[in-house]
């Protein structure tokens, strides 16, 4: 019998099972430049304090503002942290900036947002995901470092940054120029079989 697609990269995965995935094996899958950048991009966790230009400020926001969000609402709004006045106060609600010279701030406005008619669920937040997803990647393909950070203290942002109001924060995006490489554990990945199925 022949073997699905997902069969057989799980027996390649399976049968090498080495740590960086991007190294196994499979004629199937096109290398792609954007394949390429989905798999070298990292969670960078230690940042060089040279600034960011505004161009790549500029190219960042502008991959984030053309995200696509559902019924294409927009319930989104970024903010660019990058004051020392304003990341000091960030550093109140976050322990982990890494030293980064910009941290993107990404909420999400619930009331303005799509909601599913089936269940009542909202999609602000996934919204505000695919918008996060999108500076990560644009960062990225800049050469600079980035992270995405859920680990805060929301009512701490609400009181120190008063521009949010009317936003649920979702996520912070340090970004930068990366001062150390990926960690082994970046490089594990569930096989192709874990990972996907058909049906």
């Amino acid at each position: 019998m022949k073997k699905t697609f997902w069969e057989r990269i799980s027996d390649i995965t399976h049968l090498h099972r080495r740590a960086a995935f991007s190294d196994l094996p499979n004629p199937d899958v096109t290398t792609s430049a954007f394949l390429e950048l989905a798999r070298n991009r990292y969670s960078c966790r230690s940042f060089k304090d040279t600034p960011l230009t505004d161009e790549q400020i500029a190219n960042i926001l502008e991959a984030a503002r053309v995200a696509p969000t559902a019924a294409n609402k927009q319930p989104v709004h970024v903010w660019v942290v990058k004051s020392p006045e304003a990341l000091k106060k960030l550093k109140g609600a976050t322990n982990y900036i890494y030293g980064a010279p910009v941290v993107f701030m990404v909420g999400a406005d619930s009331d303005a947002a799509w909601v599913r008619k089936y269940d009542g669920k909202n999609g602000a937040e996934v919204d505000a995901a695919i918008v996060g997803t999108h500076i990560m990647l644009a960062a990225s393909a800049l050469g600079l470092g980035n992270v995405w950070v859920g680990s805060f203290d929301p009512a701490r942002i609400k009181t120190d940054f008063p521009e949010t109001a009317g936003y649920d924060i979702v996520c912070l995006f340090p970004v930068g120029l990366p001062a150390a490489d990926a960690g082994p554990k970046h490089f594990f990945r569930q096989s192709f079989g874990e990972f996907a199925s058909e049906i």
